[in-house]
């Protein structure tokens, strides 16, 4: 069944005697956002079949700007060039993703997916279980579990807390920013004696500038916790 609450559109089942709550909007908008990036994906991929001895067409130059881009801002930071290597698809797809999201709101009638703090707490989370992984492939698995229990083990809960507490501010960081501006340029519309310039520009304001800053700022969060969880 389906079911407003507030103005969001919630879907209602039940699995198993288990209810489940879905936001029908924040669904739809991150299937349009990954519509909208497999789209994007295929239009370079068709304009990029030219011969290799050949000028570099436009479209060549704007993704080989885009990787240099996401190469000296994120993965670089990473503690070795294979670690770099291997991450590079995950960051720079997470980058895309939060991106085009967060970009995505500044068309009428569209909101962005990370307005909601289910969406953003699993990037945290996916972070989180990446970290964990290629910790423990680093180190291997014992190495990596003595590592809760350094530099004494009365250290372990500390220790769990602050790992567990890694998703939450890196989720929170995210979701309160973009959640932040979508409230203000809701009190700004309701206000009879603001023009509609100013609303117009404020959302531009937070969905270009804001979103390219919060998407940059969640993918070198991402990549310093995979480093700290890798090296320490």
């Amino acid at each position: 069944m389906f079911g407003p609450l507030g103005k969001k559109l919630i879907a209602h089942v039940s699995i198993g005697g288990f209810p489940i709550s879905f936001d029908l909007i924040t669904i739809i908008m991150s299937w349009i956002v990954i519509a909208l990036l497999v789209i994007f994906a295929l239009i370079l991929r068709r304009s990029l079949r030219q011969e290799v001895d050949e000028k570099p067409n436009r479209v060549q130059a704007l993704l080989d700007a885009l990787i240099d881009l996401i190469k000296s801002q994120l993965t670089s930071s990473f503690s070795s060039d294979r670690l770099a290597r291997e991450l590079f698809p995950f960051i720079a797809t997470l980058f895309m993703f939060i991106l085009a999201s967060n970009l995505i709101s500044v068309i009428p009638y569209f909101e962005s997916p990370t307005k909601d703090l289910n969406v953003t707490f699993s990037f945290g989370l996916l972070v989180f279980f990446m970290s964990q992984f290629f910790a423990m492939r680093r180190k291997g698995v014992g190495k990596y579990f003595k590592g809760f229990i350094e530099p004494y083990p009365f250290m372990l809960p500390l220790n769990i807390v602050g790992e567990l507490a890694r998703p939450l501010s890196h989720s929170f960081r995210l979701f309160g920013n973009m959640f932040g501006g979508a409230i203000m340029l809701s009190i700004v519309y309701i206000f009879p004696f603001t023009s509609w310039v100013i609303p117009i520009g404020l959302n531009f304001f937070y969905g270009l500038f804001v979103g390219t800053i919060q998407a940059f700022v969640f993918s070198l969060l991402a990549v310093a916790y995979i480093n700290v969880a890798v090296e320490t």
